[in-house]
């Protein structure tokens, strides 16, 4: 592969992973409620679940599910329902914080979710995300040389697609907890647990709809 072809799929990537979506909304949330450092966790789950998909995509299996409508559909709902699941837990419960603590006080005190729970959550996110199987399906084959070495091209494509995946969690995690050390205002917490509540169920019943029509 020439630097140029890998820069291309570079830029690519980096703009599929910085966009917005399920996994950077879990990344943040586990980072205002948990920590950076714990968030890690959420982070490498997710990241695991792009290698999964990339081997899925290299295998050619990721093609079979997505040219099977049931399959498709099924992981599309799952992914769906889980977003909903997760986002009426949190509103329900919140982040664990004590809302009538000061701000100093419940940064010190947040809970501490088991850190294979937030790898698992981070995981199936990934493995449950349409977009990451239709990327990898759609945008590798595109840089492969067929008169060049396929396994080290593909090793290649998937370790850049997997750190790029990584920087750009990690860069929204740390502004997301940079942001909620700075807030001053008491009822924050319960605020933000309601907000990304609502924006993990309004993102489940979007997908759970596109996925109808």
């Amino acid at each position: 592969m020439d630097l140029d072809s890998w820069l291309l799929f570079a830029s690519i990537a980096f703009v599929a992973t910085i966009t917005p979506g399920p996994a950077i909304l879990l990344v943040t949330t586990h980072s205002v409620a948990f920590g950076t450092g714990r968030s890690v966790a959420t982070m490498l789950g997710n990241i695991s679940g792009l290698f999964v998909m990339s081997l899925l995509s290299v295998m050619g299996l990721s093609a079979i599910i997505l040219h099977s409508a049931p399959i498709f559909f099924a992981v599309k709902m799952a992914g769906a329902a889980y977003l909903v699941y997760l986002g009426v837990k949190l509103w329900r419960n919140g982040f664990g914080f004590h809302q009538a603590a000061p701000i100093a006080e419940f940064t010190d005190s947040r809970p501490k979710s088991p850190l294979a729970k937030l790898y698992l959550n981070g995981l199936f996110v990934a493995l449950s995300n349409p977009k990451a199987i239709a990327f990898t399906t759609a945008l590798f084959p595109q840089f492969i040389d067929p008169s060049q070495p396929i396994a080290r091209q593909f090793a290649i494509l998937i370790v850049t697609f997997m750190f790029l995946s990584f920087t750009c969690l990690w860069a929204y995690a740390a502004m997301a907890a940079t942001a909620s050390r700075r807030a001053s205002h008491v009822k924050l917490p319960g605020a933000m647990s309601k907000f990304f509540g609502g924006a993990f169920i309004g993102s489940g019943l979007f997908l759970a709809s596109a996925s109808q029509k």
